[in-house]
């Protein structure tokens, strides 16, 4: 099982450097947060690999952190797969079900192992003629590597946002992610274009020979020139030319099939690829001081909901 970028020792001086403090124990990262109005802190660490966890050195640096309990978000272990026995043992053994997650528990994994060929030919034959499409009618598609280049890509994923409903982090997030992973062959992007005018862009990862789509806007504009199938197929390209085995789609709707999901649409577009739909072992809470964890939970019940109700 490959490191997932998010628990790599630079996805966490990245966090630490946006002023989200992230600790490293062994081979497990997680990130301290703050309780508001308190002097004590919950741990973060998602999609961490539990068979990697040393037990007994995470809790003292959690102890040491003034934290009340760590929350595993959505393991980096597939149900069905050789190690989810092993793995929720050993959670279930330490840990209590989470409440909620954060992570999208189910996803989509295309194996690039395959040639060019073959992924073409198990592609949905829709994405196929689109695909086409957009090669005759002059979409182009650049690597990402000036300041405009990534403004426009911000434009595009702000206004996706807007339109679809759904939150983002602030410009100097992935303004940061930019400036520091970027230069080190970790974050890249693949903006396409129709004469002259941005259409889509994606900001990917490619970490431990996978590549990631964790970010990605839209225009309205033209949208009968199905740019964003022709980035996906680049960005397929690209993690092959790198040498990655795994093209991570980074989320899908826990019902491909639920047309009334708000993620249908967006899974729907994933799959056609070719990948396979999976489903993750469930989150768990490892419970340091449990009357504070329950006010804790109480709290983020109440802001969930007032969230919600806003959206």
């Amino acid at each position: 099982m490959a490191l997932h970028i998010v628990q790599s020792p630079e996805w966490g001086k990245f966090k630490s450097s946006y002023g989200t403090p992230a600790v490293r124990v062994g081979e497990v990262q997680y990130t301290i947060h703050k309780i508001p109005f308190t002097s004590i802190y919950y741990a973060y660490c998602p999609k961490v690999d539990p068979l990697r966890i040393d037990w007994e050195p995470l809790k003292a640096s959690l102890s040491e952190n003034s934290c009340i309990a760590i929350n595993f978000d959505v393991p980096n272990i597939i149900k069905g797969s050789q190690q989810e026995s092993a793995a929720t043992a050993v959670l279930s053994d330490k840990c209590i079900p989470a409440p909620r997650e954060t992570f999208a528990s189910s996803n989509i994994i295309l194996d690039l192992t395959s040639t060019d060929e073959e992924l073409l030919s198990n592609m949905h034959k829709k994405h196929r003629y689109n695909l086409g499409l957009a090669q005759r009618k002059g979409v182009t598609v650049r690597t990402g590597e000036t300041e405009e280049d990534f403004d426009a890509f911000y434009t595009l994923l702000k206004d996706t946002s807007v339109r679809q409903k759904y939150y983002i982090h602030p410009r100097i997030y992935y303004k940061k992610l930019w400036d520091m992973l970027h230069p080190v062959g970790i974050v890249h992007m693949l903006t396409a274009y129709y004469e002259e005018k941005v259409l889509a862009s994606w900001m990917l990862f490619i970490y431990d020979n996978v590549v990631y789509y964790p970010y990605g806007g839209s225009s309205e504009e033209h949208k009968n020139l199905f740019a964003s199938t022709l980035v996906a197929w680049e960005t397929i390209k690209l993690g092959k030319e790198k040498e990655c085995h795994t093209f991570d789609m980074w989320g899908a709707a826990k019902n491909p099939e639920d047309e009334s999901d708000t993620w249908h649409g967006f899974t729907s577009f994933k799959l056609k690829f070719g990948g396979k739909f999976v489903d993750y072992i469930g989150s768990y809470d490892w419970v340091l001081n449990k009357p504070l964890y329950d006010t804790f939970n109480f709290a983020q019940d109440v802001r969930w909901k007032i969230l919600k109700t806003l959206r």
